[in-house]
């Protein structure tokens, strides 16, 4: 490999070998060429000359094997982190199965208050702790996160009343705020813009899988009956420390919380960026930078600017993607929060009501992991979160319809047809979204508004399961088929309104141009720039 620049993103000629030429990877739409002052590129639509500043020949041996070692080193490590971050937050529904209303005397509404209030500081502290993550690198912010949520969640067994639990679901909601946001951010600035919606999906599926996981766990552990703890507790104890099992039945404290020391393993171990990355040699990080100033940033490791940052929010698509978020966040969380209690219904045991949570989570892992793929392989991305949506509303429609007690089947089916569309949209969309957008910083700030947003509908979602609707749900169940309805329709409208926008620009160009066909380096100036195209 031919290197020409130093992953600084200096410009400067003299940082250049002098006047030697080098080819480069090109589209079939745009001609480029390498020179002394970077990379020649002809703007596919003006006919412009641009000079832009990467300038290497891309070996595409090379850049698998970069790529495989960025997969190994950070999946395996945010999947384990996002892991323990959805067990920490999901397992509340599971404990209320088990008598956590009656152990803290819980009164009326004051479960499902307990639900919503998680949200509010959810959404007022995650764009700033984003900001903060932006400035300071998320390798380092996400753990401190991590360690904070490790640590309330443990402290949940000693919550008393009421208020001790709201206490701490306070606390909770700050500490997880960013989590998913920055985790979107932190991989953007390693994987191309068509190589991360896969690479997201199996990062999430950790999410699917903690809730399999935790109606597995807690299968278990409600069937601990002699001790003087109720059996709900050993949920969060077991969720927030590594346990041993003595011949007295009770559970001793070995080697400290698993989620606190695997934060401060996190810490050492993720880098800041792919440009700087320690295990990489230099060849491997100038390449990591050109790879990104190609095809996902127009300035890599961009210092963070607020102002700049909020012009986000002057495009009219950043308002529907906000919508969006909006119909996604109640089928999303009511599925992770009412899962236990809408399999209930189907007649079985609280043990196994818990254990019959697996299968729906399990499959809507895999759900996910193909309609990523196949979105990374179309390079399509509005389609499948379209997709996703319909099939969360069929399932919601489907049970709310059905005759459990006769057609228990078609009932457990539906809750299948539920989680195969709630994680599918919150990863594509996501992706979706941050493809269309080169500036980092109007990247990171649209992202941790976003993903709060579908969130806060957790407050909507906590409280449409009602006591005295129980225990049909069927008012929160056609709620949330309505929301997952608009979003669909949202979605498919965005998306069309995006095929027939592309089509003007390029009636105006007089050419046909793809999103992919434009380095980002060019896409500054979003939409604004006649060049643009919309990533679909």
């Amino acid at each position: 490999m031919a290197n020409d620049r130093t992953p600084s993103g200096s410009t400067d000629p003299e940082t250049l070998k002098d006047g030697r030429l080098f080819s480069i990877s090109s589209t079939n739409d745009t001609a480029i060429k390498a020179g002394r002052d970077g990379v020649i590129v002809e703007d596919p639509v003006t006919g412009e000359v641009r000079t832009v500043s990467a300038s290497f020949t891309i070996d595409q041996a090379a850049e698998k094997r970069l790529v495989w070692k960025f997969d190994v080193r950070i999946l395996p490590t945010l999947a384990i982190m996002y892991l323990c971050n959805a067990l920490d937050k999901g397992n509340l529904g599971n404990a209320k199965t088990a008598g956590l209303e009656d152990t803290l005397n819980l009164k009326g509404h004051q479960y499902n208050t307990l639900l919503s209030i998680f949200f509010v500081p959810y959404v007022l502290t995650a764009p700033f702790l984003a900001m903060v993550g932006k400035k300071y690198g998320p390798n380092r912010v996400l753990p401190c996160m991590m360690l904070t949520f490790g640590f309330m969640t443990l402290m949940v067994v000693a919550a008393k009343n009421f208020a001790g639990l709201f206490a701490l679901r306070w606390f909770l909601g700050m500490a997880e705020s960013a989590f998913f946001p920055l985790v979107i951010y932190y991989q953007t600035t390693f994987y191309r813009r068509g190589e991360l919606a896969r690479r997201l999906a199996i990062f999430y599926a950790a999410s699917n899988i903690a809730n399999a996981f935790s109606g597995l766990l807690s299968y278990g552990v409600f069937r601990i009956h002699s001790t003087s703890l109720a059996s709900w507790r050993y949920l969060f104890i077991i969720e927030g420390k590594v346990m041993l099992h003595g011949s007295s039945d009770r559970f001793l404290t070995a080697l400290g919380s698993f989620t606190m020391i695997f934060a401060c393993f996190a810490y050492w171990y993720l880098p800041y960026n792919a440009s700087t990355a320690k295990f990489l040699n230099e060849d491997e990080k100038q390449l990591a930078f050109l790879r990104m100033q190609m095809d996902s940033s127009s300035v890599v490791n961009e210092k963070f600017v607020l102002k700049d940052a909020a012009k986000i929010f002057k495009q009219p698509t950043s308002w529907v993607i906000l919508c969006i978020e909006m119909c996604l966040g109640v089928p999303l969380q009511s599925v992770s929060l009412f899962l236990p209690v809408i399999v209930k219904r189907l007649g079985y045991s609280t043990v196994k009501t818990n254990l019959y949570t697996v299968a729906p989570n399990i499959t809507g892992a895999v759900m996910l992991l193909v309609l990523a793929f196949s979105s990374d392989l179309t390079r399509l991305r509005f389609p499948f979160v379209a997709l996703g949506f319909a099939f969360t509303m069929t399932g919601m429609v489907i049970y709310a319809c059905v005759n459990v007690t006769s057609q228990l089947q078609v009932a457990y089916f539906a809750c299948f047809m539920m989680t195969w569309g709630t994680s599918a949209p919150s990863v594509i969309l996501d992706v979706w979204f941050n493809n269309n957008i080169a500036n980092e910083n109007r990247r990171i700030m649209l992202t941790s508004v976003g993903v709060p947003v579908a969130n806060l509908m957790g407050v909507v979602s906590s409280n449409i399961f009602l006591p005295q609707d129980a225990p049909k749900y069927f008012p929160a169940l056609i709620t949330t088929a309505a929301f997952g309805a608009m979003g669909c329709l949202l979605t498919l409208s965005l998306g069309a309104w995006m095929i027939l926008d592309n089509k003007r620009r390029d009636r105006k160009a007089g050419r046909k141009v793809k999103a992919q066909d434009i380095p980002t380096e060019m896409m500054a100036n979003g939409p604004a720039d006649p060049s643009y195209r919309w990533f679909l």
